[in-house]
């Protein structure tokens, strides 16, 4: 009975699959032999029969096992490690790509000056013009913003309005002193030049004309010398800052008054009551006709049929020229950088034959140029040498971009002006004749101004009374009933 016992716990262990009879303390250990006792050789052909093969299944089956589970380990531990070397292939192709760039950039772009003292100013003012609505907008404020933008926006513009609003009142109360017609913007636009032009009686003190300022008028040692801010300090200005100082006032008076440009100049013009151009020089206090624009030999026809010159700016074109005055400000704060050709980008956007604007691009595009060549140690006015860029494909593309942008202003009409030329201009604008027609011209537009006047003063005397409007009746509620 004991045998069968111990069998019997074996062949339950066996079907459970133990793969490895544990040593039971006390039980015999079985293995097969030939025993002479019947009842014995019957029980040793149940444990040959039921014991030892179920052993045998078993180990094979884990063995497999490990081994599946051993090449799946494996197959995962390639594929990650072929993951790792294809990312860091890619983080190391990514990074010789950035260093390529910005070996590239080194040589051919100009390094960023957005770090520079004020530069901060210049991009806030970008965002600024870039807000306003390109049909209507305030000249003074466009202005303001720009010419802000230079002094690190440390001016006031509260104190800015104030002053022009307090000019305005003057002019106004000049206008009904001398009884000009205050609804007439031929007579708004006279009372405006008398003010800049004349010296003149106001509220018991003298008003001083302006005065054209010839020291440094191109502001090539001050820029701040072209802005209207230093006008109205110091009551002197040039051809940038005159018209536009004429231009705000204008506007802030209610009248109606055009920016027109000229080679190296800018000049207001406005239509009178017989619907005539008149063109207001500002630098010499005068009125003139186009004949004395054409004199000055430099506009060729091309650039009258772009409209590069003698054209009235419409509102979006004056805006591209506050661009192109930011960016000109930016370049001679710092120098070029990417927020010159952005700025500049953006007024040819809204004007691309602003004649100024184009100038700007093409000494960009050529400064560029020059940057790239002298970085590869290419001498571009050797024309031996210069062969190199076609190693340079980026370089062959700056140069391509300068050629065409000269052809454009070429194409537009320019001719360069030299500033002897144009100060001889300026000059002969004082001719004695000059000076006998720009008298002829504004007593004319006084005379017309007049007679317009008093024929709608007799036309309102003769329309019929406006009838007052009646106030509908309302019937008070006695307190009684309340």
């Amino acid at each position: 009975m004991k045998i069968k016992f111990t069998v019997l716990i074996f062949i339950l262990l066996g079907i459970r699959g133990i793969a490895q009879g544990p040593d039971f303390p006390g039980i015999p250990n079985l293995t097969p032999s030939v025993n002479k006792n019947p009842a014995s050789s019957s029980s040793s052909v149940i444990v040959n029969s039921a014991v030892l093969p179920t052993e045998n299944i078993s180990f094979d089956v884990k063995s497999s096992r490990r081994e599946n589970i051993h090449s799946q380990t494996a197959k995962i531990i390639a594929e990650d490690m072929k993951k790792m070397t294809k990312d860091e292939e890619i983080r190391i192709q990514k990074e010789n790509y950035e260093k390529a760039q910005e070996k590239e950039n080194a040589i051919y772009n100009f390094p960023s000056l957005s770090e520079k003292s004020g530069a901060k100013s210049y991009y806030e003012a970008f965002d600024k013009l870039s807000s306003l609505d390109t049909d209507n907008y305030s000249v003074g404020e466009a202005n303001f913003i720009v010419e802000n933008a230079y002094f690190d926006n440390k001016k006031s513009f509260a104190k800015f309005r104030s002053h022009t609003k307090e000019t305005v009142k003057l002019l106004k109360r000049k206008m009904s002193e001398l009884k000009f017609d205050t609804l007439s913007n031929s007579s708004k636009n006279l009372m405006l030049f008398k003010f800049l032009s004349e010296d003149m009686n106001v509220k018991g003190k003298t008003h001083k004309a302006l005065k054209y300022d010839f020291e440094d008028y191109m502001g090539k040692k001050d820029w701040s010398k072209t802005f209207v801010d230093k006008l109205m300090e110091k009551g002197s200005g040039q051809c940038h800052s005159m018209p536009l100082y004429y231009l705000i006032l204008t506007e802030e008076l209610g009248a109606e008054a055009y920016l027109s440009y000229a080679p190296n100049h800018s000049y207001v013009r406005f239509m009178d009551e017989e619907e005539q151009w008149i063109d207001v020089e500002l630098t010499n206090g005068m009125f003139t006709g186009s004949s004395l624009i054409l004199e000055s030999g430099y506009i060729k026809s091309e650039a009258l049929q772009n409209k590069i010159y003698m054209n009235n700016l419409s509102k979006k074109e004056l805006l591209s020229q506050f661009y192109t005055d930011l960016a000109n400000g930016y370049i001679h704060k710092y120098g070029y950088d990417n927020f010159v050709f952005k700025t500049i980008n953006k007024a040819l956007e809204l004007s691309p034959n602003n004649i100024f604007a184009n100038m700007i691009r093409a000494n960009y595009d050529i400064s560029r140029f020059e940057l790239a060549m002298r970085n590869l140690g290419i001498n571009p006015r050797d024309k031996e040498d210069l062969q190199n860029i076609r190693n340079y494909p980026k370089a062959v593309f700056l140069l391509n971009n300068a050629n065409e942008r000269q052809d454009k202003i070429e194409n537009l009409g320019y001719e360069f002006m030299p500033e002897e030329a144009y100060e001889s201009w300026l000059s002969s604008m004082k001719r004695e004749d000059n000076k006998q027609k720009s008298e002829e011209i504004a007593e004319r537009v006084k005379i017309i101004n007049a007679q317009k006047q008093k024929e709608r003063a007799e036309a309102l005397k003769k329309s019929p009374p406006a009838k007052k409007e009646e106030k509908p009746k309302t019937n008070e509620i006695p307190k009684a009933w309340l």
